[in-house]
């Protein structure tokens, strides 16, 4: 189970003309954009990753719009986030402080978020993939890298499971923020 204080979020590539070619793209980027609203509101650490912007485009507007104010915003060309040395020196220090989890969404499922997903599971995280959050141009490559990464040892879950998992209890004092998110 996710817990605030171990946990970072990732988001792979949330950008212009990926979420245009993505199977359910609009409703993948609006849910992308509520796991930022919510890592903002529990003031969780944020990486959000670019796939060569200037040519596929910067991470969409109503995303950018809901990040926390100190997230981490990287390009790359890599498939794998943490083939870029800003990058895993930036995972590498959250590990550092105490961070075991992560929850991660992203486009494309099948390519930069599995090569991805399978890179912070052999450094040693505890990784939730976001399905309802990720997607592939094509249906039957997000399931299938969605398989993969379970058999790689990852937890396939939805946004209201991360969302209800990180605040325990209707008590916490950010439920109905949190809460008022879910449509």
């Amino acid at each position: 189970m996710l817990n605030i204080e171990t946990c970072a979020f990732i988001m792979i590539d949330i950008q212009e003309k990926l979420v245009n070619a993505a199977y359910k793209g609009e409703k993948v980027a609006e849910n992308a954009a509520n796991l930022a609203k919510t890592a903002n509101i529990l003031g969780i650490k944020t990486i959000v990753t670019e796939q060569y912007p200037k040519g596929l485009g910067a991470t969409i507007a109503p995303v950018l719009e809901a990040l926390p104010e100190d997230a981490f915003i990287f390009e790359k060309t890599s498939f794998s986030a943490l083939l870029e040395e800003n990058i895993k020196n930036k995972v590498q220090e959250l590990k550092n402080n105490g961070i075991t989890q992560i929850f991660i969404c992203g486009i494309e499922t099948h390519i930069c978020l599995l090569q991805t997903v399978q890179d912070l599971i052999k450094e040693g995280f505890e990784v939730h993939v976001v399905k309802d959050a990720s997607s592939s141009r094509d249906k039957d490559e997000h399931k299938t890298g969605l398989e993969l990464m379970k058999k790689y040892g990852a937890y396939i879950t939805t946004v209201e499971i991360v969302l209800f998992e990180l605040l325990k209890t209707s008590k916490h004092p950010n439920f109905k923020e949190i809460q008022n998110l879910i449509k």
